[in-house]
């Protein structure tokens, strides 16, 4: 693969329903400012050339006065709506991409999880490295703990191996084109009747719909994502540290 265009699409719709609390955690304050300013950021000063913002509906005002305008993010060429699942919002983006006619065939799309605020220049470079000759690549770390698999009845049923296992992080990074044909796919698929629940993660979409293989990259422990509330604790520390 040649120089690309490099474009991200940070979804920011969860509702972040295990925080308790009325305020999306894309917006709960880490050290002052909102989470998601600091993907946002991450994004605007590296080799990123555009950025799709992905947020819930009514929240694009928001965004644009308290984030996009407040810290002056020029990378941010658009704000959409996110839809009912995950899936639905990158599917947003990627329509948006395509609709804004700012990406070609070869050109790389990054998916990032707007509440994963400790995304760096090392991880998206790592990204960058492998997408470009992988063509699909997310980052990825070791498993700490034992996995266990369990039945219906909540008893363990199976325990992998360890070291087979990694726990998978975002920006998941493919080309343009594969990316946009297996969500469209997955679309039509879904529309004829096709049972799509099982799908967590834009490398399943790739994988199942587009028959790509996925290089797993490395990833960074310090790149979690808000879920609960002492995860706010936890990120302004590490914030504080850098």
């Amino acid at each position: 693969m040649g120089e690309c265009t490099h474009i991200a699409i940070v979804l920011a719709g969860g509702r972040g329903s295990r925080m308790k609390s009325s305020v999306p955690k894309q917006y709960l304050l880490l050290n002052g400012k909102p989470v998601l300013y600091y993907s946002l950021k991450a994004m605007e000063d590296s080799f990123i050339d555009a950025v799709i913002l992905v947020c819930g509906a009514g929240e694009d005002g928001y965004c644009k006065k308290e984030l996009i305008d407040k810290y002056n993010l020029k990378k941010v060429c658009s704000i959409v709506q996110g839809g009912k699942e995950r899936y639905d919002s990158v599917y947003n983006g990627l329509k948006e991409i395509a609709r804004l006619e700012i990406a070609d065939e070869d050109d790389c799309v990054y998916i990032h999880d707007g509440a994963r605020p400790c995304v760096d220049a090392e991880l998206l470079n790592e990204c960058k490295t492998n997408v470009e000759v992988y063509r699909a690549c997310v980052p990825a770390v070791p498993v700490k703990d034992t996995i266990k698999i369990v039945d219906s009845y909540g008893f363990s049923a199976d325990t992998p191996k360890r070291s087979s296992l990694m726990a998978v992080q975002t920006p998941q990074c493919f080309r343009f084109i594969d990316a946009l044909k297996a969500y469209s796919d997955m679309e039509n698929a879904a529309a004829g009747g096709a049972d799509i629940s099982d799908i967590t993660d834009d490398a399943m979409v790739v994988e199942r719909f587009a028959g790509i293989r996925v290089k797993l990259c490395k990833g960074s422990y310090n790149n979690i994502k808000v879920t609960t509330p002492e995860d706010i604790v936890t990120l302004e520390n590490m914030l504080r540290i850098k």
